[in-house]
């Protein structure tokens, strides 16, 4: 819904708004949305003192990586941007062409399923997590320069088994899902059988 017939400061006062819902939108995305060019969501950005993507989903990721117990935060694939432990979390992931594959640009399954497996191991709430079973579905491609978007919830929880449901998305559009079934490791290693 293009706001062009909106002044300068009000249009500015939706965007701090809009920014505030949701600080994962994009300049392209908010200048789409606003119906004004990028520069213009830049120079807006820069007087209200909001800062670029990058930096907003940074400052959102560190809060959420004090929290991880399972897994080491190098190791989860993305920007752990909200995480409540045995409940849900999210992450995204910035997508470039180093991730693709050469010839079609594609963006390569296995970085799709690492950003959701670390997700889903990141959102568990035991000193360890391994994942013993994966049912995973591609739904669409993904190409560089795509915002990936995995959101985790854990459906249910049965001794040291925690079941994982993962969706990742591309502008609101689902591209890739998968259900985990995840083990919990006591002190010594030791788990049951999957």
């Amino acid at each position: 819904m293009p706001k062009k017939w909106l002044t300068k400061r009000e249009r500015q006062k939706v965007l701090l708004d809009t920014i505030e819902r949701d600080p994962f939108l994009n300049d392209e995305e908010l200048a789409e949305k606003f119906g004004v060019s990028i520069q213009t969501i830049r120079l807006d950005r820069m007087e209200l003192k909001i800062p670029e993507l990058r930096e907003r989903i940074k400052a959102v990721a560190e809060q959420n990586y004090a929290k991880v117990r399972s897994i080491d935060v190098a190791e989860i694939v993305g920007e752990l941007v909200d995480l409540e432990l045995d409940k849900r979390g999210i992450s995204i992931l910035e997508t470039t062409s180093n991730m693709t594959f050469g010839k079609t640009k594609v963006v390569r399954g296995d970085i799709i399923f690492a950003q959701a497996n670390s997700l889903a191991i990141a959102t568990i709430d035991a000193k360890a997590a391994l994942t013993g079973v994966a049912n995973i579905k591609y739904k669409l491609p993904v190409f560089a320069g795509q915002k990936l978007v995995a959101k985790a919830e854990v459906t249910r929880i049965r001794g040291d088994k925690k079941f994982v449901f993962v969706r990742t998305y591309v502008k609101q559009q689902e591209v890739f899902r998968a259900k985990f079934i995840l083990v919990s490791l006591d002190d010594e290693g030791k788990h049951a059988i999957i």
